[in-house]
C-alpha cells in the first residue's frame, strides 16, 4: 500500500497538505529513512509518526454494508473473472474512489464481489469518473501486490479508444510531454510543462479511422499513468477528446453528450504466463456515436493488426 493511502486510512484527520509538509521536513520515516507519499509499505516495516495536533490513529474502517441493489449492479459489471482478479466494465459517471462530494463510488461496492470467507477485493489502478471501460480488480491483498508490480514493470497493456477533434498528423506516434497538476482544489487540471519540469508522461497513439478532417477515432496506449494523461496529451497536440468538458470543447451538434474515451482492453499475464486479453464493450453513448458516424469495431482490429 502507498504511504499516503496508509495515512488516509489510519489518520483520516490529516489532510494531504499537512502530510506532505511532514514528509518534506523528514518527520515521517520508514525504517528510519526519509519517506515520500508514493513509497509502498511492506509487512514488517516501521512507520515513524510524529505527534500530530488533532489527529489520532484509527484502525482501518469496516466497510459499510452493500445494498442488494448495489450488489446486483456491481456483479453485472464483471466481464472476466479469474482466480486472482476480476475485470469490470466501469460505466461513465461512476467514480472509482470516494472524495469530496462523492458519496457513491465503485470502491465501496467491491465487498459484494467477495464470496463468503474471501478477502475484500481491491483496486489496483484507476479510471477517471467520466471514462468507461476495463478496470482491473484484485481479489486479495496478495494478488493486488502482484498486479501492482505488473503495472510498475509495464507488463500490463491498456488500450483506450477515443474520438478526437481533427485528425492527428502523423497518424501514429508517441506524445512525450511532462504534466503537472495546476488549479484550485476541486478544479485541478494537468498542464504541459517545460522539459525537466513536472512528471514525465508518454502516450502512444494510432488513428484507426477518420470522418473527413473533422474527427478521428484513435487508439491510445498510456506508457505512463498520470492523472488525466490521455485527455491532457490529446488536447496538448491540438486534438482534444470529444465531450471533454475540462480539456476540450462542446460536443458537436448531433452527437450524444459524454466523454468519448473508453478503456477498450487490458492484456496481462495469466496462470502459466499466458497473456489474457479482456475487451470491454462500448458504453451506450459511444456505441450510439459509432453508429451515427458509421464506424465499425472491426476497423480497429484490421488497423492494429496491419501495424
Amino acid at each position: 500500500m502507498r504511504l499516503d493511502r496508509w495515512f488516509r486510512r489510519h489518520y483520516p484527520q490529516l489532510n494531504h497538505t499537512r502530510l506532505e509538509k511532514l514528509l518534506r521536513t523528514g518527520q515521517i520515516r520508514i525504517d528510519g529513512r526519509r519517506a515520500k507519499s508514493s513509497d509502498r509499505l511492506a509487512a514488517g516495516q516501521i512507520v515513524r509518526v510524529p505527534p500530530i495536533d488533532g489527529a489520532t490513529a484509527h484502525p482501518a474502517r469496516e466497510d459499510a454494508p452493500v445494498s442488494a441493489r448495489d450488489a446486483s449492479f456491481v456483479r453485472q459489471l464483471v466481464i472476466h473473472e479469474a482466480p486472482d482478479f476480476f475485470v469490470l466494465n466501469k460505466p461513465p459517471g461512476l467514480a472509482v474512489q470516494g472524495g469530496t462530494k462523492t458519496a457513491r463510488h465503485l470502491d465501496a461496492l467491491l465487498p459484494a464481489l467477495a464470496k463468503k470467507g474471501e478477502e475484500r477485493p481491491r483496486l489496483v489502478h484507476r479510471l477517471d469518473r467520466d471514462t468507461s471501460g476495463a478496470l482491473l480488480i484484485a481479489r486479495s491483498l496478495g494478488s493486488a501486490a502482484s498486479l501492482s508490480q505488473q503495472f510498475r514493470t509495464k507488463a500490463i497493456t491498456k488500450i483506450y479508444w477515443a474520438l478526437v477533434e481533427g485528425v492527428p498528423t502523423p497518424k501514429s506516434g508517441r506524445i512525450d510531454l511532462a504534466l503537472a497538476k495546476t488549479g484550485r482544489r476541486g478544479d485541478e487540471r494537468m498542464t504541459p510543462q517545460e522539459e525537466g519540469e513536472g512528471q514525465r508522461a508518454i502516450t502512444a497513439y494510432r488513428v484507426i479511422s477518420h470522418i473527413g478532417r473533422q474527427m478521428a477515432w484513435v487508439a491510445l496506449v498510456p506508457i505512463t499513468g498520470r492523472t488525466h494523461q490521455l485527455r491532457a496529451h490529446m488536447a496538448a497536440i491540438g486534438h482534444p477528446i470529444i465531450g471533454d468538458p475540462k480539456y476540450g470543447n462542446a460536443t458537436p451538434q448531433g452527437l450524444p453528450s459524454g466523454l468519448q474515451l473508453h478503456a477498450r482492453s487490458l492484456t496481462l499475464a495469466g496462470k502459466g504466463g499466458r497473456p489474457i486479453t479482456v475487451t470491454a464493450p462500448l458504453p451506450p453513448h459511444m456505441a450510439q456515436t459509432w453508429r451515427l458516424l458509421g464506424l465499425t469495431e472491426g476497423e480497429a482490429d484490421q488497423t492494429l493488426a496491419a501495424n
